[in-house]
């Protein structure tokens, strides 16, 4: 196809499992009703974000691969005929754990896995006490729909790993995100902080000629009593090639964004700006390396 719908669901997740599974499939189904083609759920979808604390009872969060996110979620991709990014909190054994995500093709097959490279450890972001990091690499999905390149949440801080999923051949870099302020700082960095993840996601759409699309939570979840707790920012977005912005949710409504991807204006501008054409491959080892002598 030359060109194809993309949505992403903007939801208040602040709830156990099995509430939040009934809402992610009654707003993939919405997204759908809508003309979407390939639909994708926020981080770690099934409960209210749970790295708050370091605390063992949250991995009776997990769910094996296979389990009721895939059964359910696959099941409403063969009946809707479409694509969906279902992020989730993966048990792969006793002691192994990721956060991954689903990619479901249009007959509910599993078309791809990716399970999260970079792994924050933040106040109230304690990831590295819940997660290992994903070893499968960057990878981009062909669904029946489109190619479709799944990164997490601060995975999208990485140059690297949009790029590496760009040269793989996706059309759109999704990115699955739980990302907010902590209220007492708000007032003072929120803005620069904001600002930061716009312009970092943006400047990915530009450096590599794809469609960026990043699906966020909103509302305050207080995990633990007398803390602020995390008031994540909402403002989901779907950015074109050039970084322009063809659609942004709210800061606190649930909602479902859209934008169609089109892949001759995606050649246009890579033939226009052909970043991918002057990459001096040669001069590029150094990356590989933790840190440089100076």
């Amino acid at each position: 196809m030359d060109t194809y719908q993309i949505a992403v669901v903007q939801l208040s997740l602040n709830d156990g499992p099995e509430n939040n599974l009934k809402k992610g499939l009654e707003w993939v189904r919405r997204a759908a009703g809508k003309g979407a083609r390939v639909i994708c759920l926020p981080e770690l979808y099934g409960s209210h974000y749970f790295c708050q604390s370091e605390d063992t009872k949250n991995f009776q969060l997990a769910e094996p691969l296979y389990g009721v996110s895939f059964r359910a979620f696959s099941a409403l991709a063969r009946e809707l005929g479409v694509v969906i990014i279902v992020p989730f909190f993966e048990k792969r054994m006793a002691g192994i754990y990721h956060n991954s995500a689903y990619i479901l093709d249009t007959d509910g097959s599993e078309a791809g896995l990716y399970r999260k490279m970079h792994i924050p450890d933040d106040p109230y972001y304690y990831e590295k006490f819940y997660f290992t990091p994903g070893d499968l690499g960057f990878k981009t999905i062909p669904t029946k729909v489109g190619k479709i390149g799944t990164l997490i949440c601060w995975d999208q801080w990485y140059p690297e790993a949009a790029r590496l999923t760009a040269l793989k051949g996706a059309e759109v870099l999704f990115y699955p995100t739980a990302i907010g302020w902590h209220p007492r700082e708000k007032e003072a960095y929120g803005e620069r902080q904001f600002g930061a993840w716009m312009n970092v996601m943006k400047g990915h759409a530009v450096a590599n000629g794809v469609y960026v699309a990043a699906a966020n939570r909103i509302g305050l979840e207080q995990y633990l009593p007398g803390t602020d707790g995390i008031e994540f920012w909402g403002q989901s977005f779907i950015a074109g090639p050039q970084g322009e912005i063809l659609a942004q949710a709210s800061i606190d409504k649930e909602e479902i964004i859209m934008a169609t991807v089109d892949l001759e204006l995606q050649e246009d501008v890579r033939q226009n700006w052909p970043f991918f054409r002057d990459r001096r491959i040669d001069a590029f080892g150094d990356l590989t390396k933790r840190a440089l002598d100076q």
